[in-house]
Formats: C-alpha cells, structure tokens, sequence
C-alpha cells in the first residue's frame, strides 16, 4: 500500500504525575470542536467526559475491569504516567471511498497501577478528532503475571437524556435483524422482530442488549454513534442498557466457559469509538473507524481488484432451483452455470458466484456436525473442469463458495487444500459462509475464538492471493485496512431476507449506513428488478420492498468493492435499460460527498469513480414520498456532463407497482441543481461523465 505523508506532525511530551493527587486533565481536538475531560476520582477511578462545542456527549464515565486470572477487580488506580501527542498524516487506501484519508488528532495515553496492590499496570489511551473520541486499554509487559484471562470488561457511556436509538438485539450469534427505532428507554431486544430462526442461528441475550455500531439522536439535534475499531484477538463489543440511569456499559461475547478474552501482555484491546456530529451526514463522512486500523499487513496488493459479479444464487431463494443435487432442482449444474457465465461475459462482469457446487447440501442444515462438507469434490453435474475453461476462454473468474454450517474446525483443516484446489481452477475470490452454530460447541461467532478465526482465514486468504467475502462473520471493525484483501462481509441483514421472511422493511437501507455500514463494506446483494416472487411458485408471498430504481441507487449508497447484481439474467435481459446503470457504475471510489441523510428516512450519496472525471449518485428513502434535491457543485467548474437519470415513475410505489421506472438525460455542470421525485419505498441512480 502507498502511503502519503502530507503533513505529519507528532509532537510528543512525558508528564510524570504525584500518584496520591486527585486531578483533571482536558484535551480538545484539533480545530477545537471536541473537548474530552479526564478526571480522577478520589478513591482512584478514573472517569471521562465528552463534549461538543459546549454541548454535552457523554457524562462522568469510568470503567473496570474483573479479571478471572488473576482474580482481581481493576477499577481504582494510581496514575504514574501521562503521555501526550498530536498526529497530522495523509495516507491512500488500495481501494476505499475516497483516494486520500486524513488522519488528524491529539492523544492523550495515561499509564495506570492498580491501586489493590495486585501490581497489574494497564495503559488508558484516548484519541481526539474533530468528530469523535477514541480510546483502548493496553496490557504493557508487566513484572510479575502476563497472562490474563478477561471476566468482564466495564466500560460505560453515561448518556444526556433518552435519545432516539436505532438498535438490534445484542446477540452473539447474528447480526441479522430488522433494526428498531424506540427511545433508548423503550429498548426491548426480547420482543424485537426476529427471522433468524428461519436459518437457524440464535443465542441468548438480555432484554436491555444491544449491538454496536448503535446510532442515537439526540433531542438537542446531536447524531452520536458508539462503535469499535480494530477488533483484533478479543470478544466482539454488545451494549447492555441501564434504563434508570440511561448508561450503555460494554458487554463482551462469553466462550464455552464464560470466559470473555484470554490476553498475553503485551496486548491491547479495540478502541471504543464515539462519533458525534450536529449533523447527520458527517457521521457517514467519518473516518475515524479507519484511521484506528493499522496499515496494510499484505505487502504486495496487485492481486485485490474491486469487481462486480453475478451468480448461481437469487434463483434458490425464489424457488427456480435447490442447493443440493438430490431434491431434483439442482441450480449448480454445468448447463446452467455456462448460462451465468455467458450473461457475466456480455454485461463485462468480472465473476459467476457459483452456491450449491460441491457434495453436503443435501444433509447440511441445523445438524451441528463437524464433516459435512469439503471444498474440492464437486456433484456429478457440475464440471469443475470444463466450466474452468469455459470461464477463463471469456475472461470470467468463477467464485468459490465455502459454506462451512459452523463447523470451523473443519473449514481450517481444509483450508490450505481448498484455496490450492480453488488456484489450481482459475478462482480468486472467496465466499465464505458460517450458517448454524459455532463447532467447536459453545463458541458464539462473536467471541474471540472466532474472531480469530476470521482474521487467520484473511491471512490465508491474502497468502494464497485470494479475496475474500465472508458471511455471518462478526460485524466488521474497519479491519479491511489491514487486510485489503478482506473486501466485504456481510454480518447484516441482507437482500435474502426478502426471499424467506417478511423482508426489509423500505426504511432498512435507509437505517444501515449509519449501523452496519459504520466498520466497513457489506456484501448487501442489491440489484434485484423483479420484486414478486411468483415467477416459479404463484403460492409464494414474500417480495422486496423497493422500487427498481432504488435497487440501482444501493449500489452508490452501498459502499463496497465487491458488488452482486444479486438476481436472475432472465430478469434484467427484461430491463436492459436499467441494467445498463449496473454495468456502468463503479465499484471503488476517488472521492465520495454525503449530499443528505438523516436515518431511518433518507440518504443521497455522490462518488466519483476512481482514475475517472465520472460521477455517480444514488438516493433512497424511506416508505415515505419525498423531493431529494442534488446540488452538483461537486463537479468540476466550467465543465458540462451527461447525466443519465434512473428514477421512479410517478405512479411508482414499493408495494403496489415497484418496478415501474424512467430514465431521462440532462445536460448539467457544477451550478445545476436537480430536484428529484422518490416514490414510497424508492429513489433514484444517476450516472454523470464529463464531456469532451
């Protein structure tokens, strides 16, 4: 990865500090925008503050720690050490939202002993920027024990008032709920609507748990989001709620034992993370998450090529064809593959995601066993061989799936095998899938153990040169920084939903940029154009709830560098027109301007395709009609373009006429604002170039 030092300013200072006095220490970001106040308390905690240009944030917050080994509470300190820094850097992502990310804040790092005489020494780090705070805890090499093993990690946000909140349950299993929006104080995760045990995964979780990245309003105009940053060797970060007191306190996802995270000092945790803005749509602008991320590990990323693909897989869920070989509809088969092949060849796709390849299928689902697939020996109808060729003659990569049903012990054990099989056919992209529970038994996909898991599988992914897109993973943490190769997950509640339950509700998309969006890309498959789904069975009742041309916006709104136009061929060789905005937009970005967004309504976002002068915005709402207004002062000065709209029709409506679209061309420049009508349940694409 190239790294661009702009400006890089590290100023560093040393204070040693009188171990029995009580003080307050105040740090301000940057341009001044973000005051953090650190304060000891008398009988040695240690507690902060957050403020906005005067505005309160987060209130006297502390923290602690109950360690299983030692047994020992760490809450009340002595400060022996402060350090201090400022940071000005610059530096490129191999692929990203914009080409240049700036990296500007102050740190604060105070070194604390406990004050129980247990002789542990832990490091307290915060980071200021101009749209949040960051902080971790470090385990530095200590004197005596070294080894940890983490009962419960504390830390609190001690918030102003009852906010607004747009939350999932806290379980540790999925992420793939429908989001709720209640008062924090209404916040009931027990009788949240939830489809998960339609695919089989649920665990435990209390009424009063929620997941991060959680997003809140505030009723004085704040936009908060409380998230993590660099989840690396440790439980992912749930939220339990104290109503009374309105105070979220991390939870952390427990293994087989109880036990939260076993650490070997030197060690650190995840930055905590809390993003605040008067304005919504610097929220999505932030790249804190990022920032906090360290650089690339993979020296050599010529091999990570963002990429659109199709695939053997919407026509499962509509019941055209079956995963397994034996029900007698197998979708997987060499005929019906080339047929994806041809389409991905023609519309210049880069890949054919193929579900359904390989022997287990038949007897794979809610079983919990530990061998039911491998990932090199295909059914009899489909030729692995041949469909190569095939693929390769037309300059098409087919992607490996790799469906483990949970059963991780055996994914790792086949995995060299898998990715020398997968290079030995021409493959570099990997789908990955954890469906069902954990094996081993007792490992949640949120805890540590497979937090590692997935780290190891992008490692040897990267290894291999493969790319990889993992499914019912722990969401991410902005990891895909370090691992350029990681290009997606999904961890969220995708389009498949659409074909088995009651579906994403129209304000979905609208709520997921400023959630799940928030750590990094997700594998959405958008692009659907037939929204009924009665093509194979007229009994069948679930559709999805959106207008076309809000299915072409997602793929602006969606940040991600692997997009699927997730339906069938036979459905957009129906509207060619509008597939032609699929074709045309990009996948990775020079640049990207938030244009409006407030959650759980709308979002219209503009980006500009990298090495190109080309432009393409996307805007989506609600179920609610709305007038989007797109100020093209993003464009070059004295320079004229072409904008292609793709738009709903006026009597277009999510639910009762959704696939009913317009498309129109504009003459525009840098002064030109577009006025623009989104039906319930729609939105619009625009695809701009720059004329010659």
């Amino acid at each position: 990865m190239k790294l661009l030092q702009i400006t890089v300013a590290v100023l560093f200072t040393t204070i040693m500090v009188n171990a029995n006095a009580a003080s307050n220490y105040t740090l301000f970001s940057p341009h001044q925008i973000i005051q953090l106040t650190v304060s000891q308390e008398n009988d040695g905690a240690i507690v902060y503050v957050i403020d906005r240009k005067d505005k309160p944030v987060i209130l006297p917050s502390g923290f602690s720690f109950k360690l299983n080994k030692p047994d020992v509470l760490l809450n009340q300190f002595n400060i022996i050490k402060i350090d201090s820094s400022v940071v000005n850097e610059s530096w490129q992502p191999v692929w990203g939202e914009v080409k240049t990310i700036k990296n500007n804040y102050k740190q604060l790092a105070f070194t604390l002993i406990d004050k129980n005489n247990s002789g542990i020494t832990i490091k307290l780090v915060f980071r200021v920027f101009d749209d949040g705070v960051a902080f971790r805890y470090e385990f530095p090499q200590q004197k005596n024990l070294n080894y940890f093993i983490v009962g419960d990690e504390l830390t609190q946000f001690k918030l102003t008032g009852d906010h607004t909140t747009f939350w999932i349950p806290g379980d540790f299993d999925s992420n793939e709920f429908r989001y709720n929006t209640t008062k924090l104080s209404e916040v009931d995760a027990l009788k949240a609507e939830n489809d998960e045990t339609a695919i089989g995964v649920t665990s435990p979780f209390s009424a009063n748990g929620v997941q991060t990245p959680l997003m809140m309003k505030t009723a004085s105009g704040l936009y908060i989001n409380i998230h993590e940053a660099a989840l690396v060797n440790y439980s992912a970060m749930q939220l339990l709620i104290d109503k009374k007191n309105l105070t979220l306190t991390s939870q952390l996802v427990p293994d087989a034992v109880g036990n939260k995270a076993y650490l070997h000092a030197p060690a650190v945790t995840p930055w905590r993370t809390i993003i605040v803005s008067d304005k919504a749509t610097d929220i999505l602008a932030s790249k804190i998450i990022l920032n906090l991320n360290e650089p690339s590990k993979i020296k050599n990323t010529s091999f990570v090529t963002p990429q659109k693909f199709i695939g053997v897989w919407w026509e499962m869920f509509n019941g055209k064809s079956a995963w397994d070989s034996v029900s007698g509809k197998h979708g997987a088969t060499t005929a019906n593959v080339k047929k994806y092949i041809d389409f991905a060849a023609k519309h210049h796709f880069n890949g054919v995601l193929v579900e359904g390849w390989n022997r287990g299928w038949e007897d794979w689902f809610g079983n919990w066993k530990e061998n039911v697939f491998d990932f090199i020996t295909p059914y009899g109808d489909y030729d692995i061989n041949e469909l190569t060729a095939y693929a390769k003659a037309k300059n098409v990569r087919i992607i490996a799936h790799h469906e483990t049903s949970g059963s991780v012990t055996n994914y790792e054990r086949q995995m060299d095998t898998a990715y020398r099989f997968m290079i030995n056919h021409h493959q570099n992209t990997v789908k990955t899938g954890y469906v069902g529970k954990i094996i081993p038994r007792g490992e949640h996909h949120d805890g540590q153990w497979m937090v590692n898991h997935y780290i190891h599988v992008a490692e040897k992914t990267a290894s291999y040169k493969i790319m990889l897109d993992a499914h019912e993973p722990v969401r991410p943490t902005g990891l895909y920084r370090t691992y350029p190769n990681w290009m997606a997950c999904e961890a969220g509640r995708g389009t498949e939903f659409n074909g088995f339950s009651r579906g994403n509700l129209p304000e979905h998309e609208t709520i997921m940029p400023f959630t799940r969006w928030m750590g990094g890309p997700m594998d959405y498959t958008p692009g659907i154009f037939h929204m009924k789904l009665t093509q194979f069975n007229p009994n069948k009742q679930e559709m999805v709830h959106t207008t076309l041309a809000k299915q072409l916006a997602l793929y602006v709104v969606i940040f991600s560098p692997i997009q699927m136009a997730a339906d069938m061929p036979q459905n957009y060789e129906a509207h060619l027109d509008a597939f032609k905005f699929i074709e045309d937009v990009a996948v990775n970005w020079d640049d990207t301007k938030i244009l409006e967004a407030e959650p759980g309504d709308y979002v219209t976002i503009a980006r500009k395709a990298k090495n190109t002068n080309n432009w393409f915005v996307g805007g989506i709402t609600d179920e609610n009609s709305r007038l989007s207004t797109v100020n093209c002062s993003f464009l070059d000065d004295n320079k004229k373009y072409e904008a292609t709209i793709y738009r709903d029709d006026a009597n277009a409506h999510y639910d009762t006429n959704p696939e009913a679209y317009k498309i129109e061309k504009k003459i525009i420049d840098s002064t030109t604002i577009l006025t623009l009508q989104e039906a319930p349940g729609g939105g619009y694409a625009i695809s701009i170039k720059m004329l010659k």
